[in-house]
């Protein structure tokens, strides 16, 4: 399991827009927080699958998770 820095903006029309440097090619825009972080893990595991099936090394910019990691969570009210 892998960790990366998501950073997610609303945008002007009202949605969110999650990216990171830690994983080049991840871009994700949902209506809602949830929902973005939601499309942004399922881009980020098709495209770590892609990195491990044509055999290129991961991004540097992962952090490995093993038995204890910090995370931010978004809390909406």
């Amino acid at each position: 399991m892998y960790s990366i820095q998501l950073t997610v903006e609303e945008l002007d029309n009202g949605e969110f827009l999650g990216t990171t440097d830690d994983l080049p090619g991840l871009v994700a825009q949902g209506r809602t927080i949830n929902e973005t972080i939601e499309i942004a893990q399922d881009v980020a595991r098709k495209l770590l699958e892609s990195y491990i099936e044509h055999n290129e090394p991961l991004p540097p910019g992962l952090k490995t998770i093993k038995q204890k990691a910090k995370l931010d969570l978004a809390i909406g009210l």
